[in-house]
């Protein structure tokens, strides 16, 4: 597939997908209760229509009384990664109820479209739909690369010095349907496929070989496998969760006869903790780990577990995307999330974490690379409570960077 053609699907996917959200379940009433406390929450729209005299905002009487209301919001800015350099980003969220039980869970569509100053031209899709009463949850990753980078070879000792520019074309098309079991507990099964293709790397400036030399690798490579899949879920606000539990795990085979190049199978453990920290100031304690084991292999090279190639692209704030990759991989963090002002409109965070990869070829662990920041959040929508998050977060060996995401880190 040639870059104009990666151009064009990205083009028409963008205005598919917008016609589709645009025409999509609306968010009920019941959003509202997302809001709470006796002062007055404020988004952007409050902002904007303040700053330009069009003070109209309406009464939360008269919010609690309409039968529905959107939360979709496209934004458009520039913004700077450290994998990509500075970008043009295109980042929209729809959120809505499809589920009208008593206690609704928000389903959400987070859609990214990116040209960065690396020539990456990059398409992302995440949905997490849950039908009436939660009775179904599907849950979606679809990407679409164009993608000059580099990678740092295997494990976490993995030094700057052994940087290698690397390019490929990527195609990820990841489903989940859950079905509930009891309570905030389902099961269910997916399908996952990764295709990497156009493969190519730049030869060592000293000759040596590489990682991603002695480990191999082909010009293309493809990943295909069957998901049994288990979830607890207690979040009735996945952009933006207070007091609640999340936890997945999934068991993927990857097999020959779907299309794979190599019979793989994997673990995946990601568990999330939300902990109210004061109900007058609303702040929160955020924990999460994310472990990935390799049960058995060969995985080709850039499906192995990697910092920042998570769900949402979130992890490792502090180092550049792909930065450390390995057989297995240990991942942890804490945020504290806190008001800045009363309002809602304004509010920060401080992070750390921590992650550990297997060296290769002992596939020991050895060494733990620990990261941390800070942040500020802008409220967008206070019905969705999506919150637009600009991080700064600082690693081993001087990496820094900032990091821009259209709801919380996780």
């Amino acid at each position: 597939m040639t870059r104009v053609k990666i151009i064009f699907i990205s083009v028409c996917v963008y205005f598919l997908s917008s016609t589709h959200l645009l025409f999509a379940q609306q968010i009920s009433a019941d959003s509202a209760k997302t809001v709470s406390g006796k002062t007055p929450q404020k988004d952007i729209v409050d902002v904007w229509r303040y700053a330009t005299g069009k003070n109209a905002e309406t009464k939360p009487d008269s919010v609690q009384k309409k039968s529905s209301n959107k939360a979709f919001i496209p934004l458009l800015y520039p913004g700077y990664a450290l994998v990509t350099g500075f970008q043009i980003v295109l980042t929209t969220n729809f959120s809505f109820y499809a589920d009208h039980s008593k206690d609704p869970k928000i389903s959400s569509i987070l859609m990214n479209n990116l040209y960065t100053q690396n020539n990456q031209i990059i398409n992302l899709i995440n949905s997490n739909i849950w039908t009436n009463n939660g009775k179904f949850n599907f849950i979606g990753d679809y990407r679409l690369y164009d993608f000059p980078t580099n990678t740092f070879g295997l494990g976490s000792t993995a030094s700057l010095d052994e940087k290698q520019k690397v390019k490929f074309s990527y195609l990820k098309i990841y489903e989940v349907a859950m079905r509930k079991i009891a309570g905030n507990f389902s099961g269910g099964m997916g399908y996952d496929f990764d295709y990497h293709w156009n493969v190519s790397a730049e030869k060592s400036a000293t000759g040596d070989s590489t990682d991603m030399e002695k480990y191999g690798f082909n010009k293309t490579s493809s990943s295909s496998g069957i998901t049994m899949n288990l979830q607890y879920d207690s979040r009735l606000n996945a952009n933006n969760p207070v007091n609640a539990t999340y936890a997945f795990l999934e068991l993927r085979s990857n097999l020959k006869t779907l299309g794979s190049d190599n019979n793989w199978q994997s673990i995946l453990l990601d568990v999330r903790k939300y902990i109210q920290t004061s109900k007058r100031t609303h702040n929160v304690l955020a924990l999460w780990s994310y472990n990935w084991i390799t049960v058995h292999g060969p995985i080709p090279y850039f499906d192995l577990p990697s910092l920042g190639w998570d769900h949402y692209n979130n992890m490792g704030r502090g180092y550049v995307q792909g930065r450390f990759r390995g057989w297995n991989m240990i991942y942890v963090e804490a945020e504290y999330r806190f008001r800045l002002t009363k309002n809602g409109f304004l509010g920060g965070v401080v992070f750390t974490n921590a992650s550990c990869l297997t060296e290769y070829p002992s596939n020991t662990w050895e060494k733990i690379n620990p990261g941390g920041g800070l942040g500020l959040r802008i409220k967008m929508n206070k019905l969705s409570n999506t919150n637009f998050a600009i991080d700064y977060g600082f690693g081993v060996n001087g990496s820094r960077g900032f990091s821009f995401n259209l709801n919380e880190v996780f």
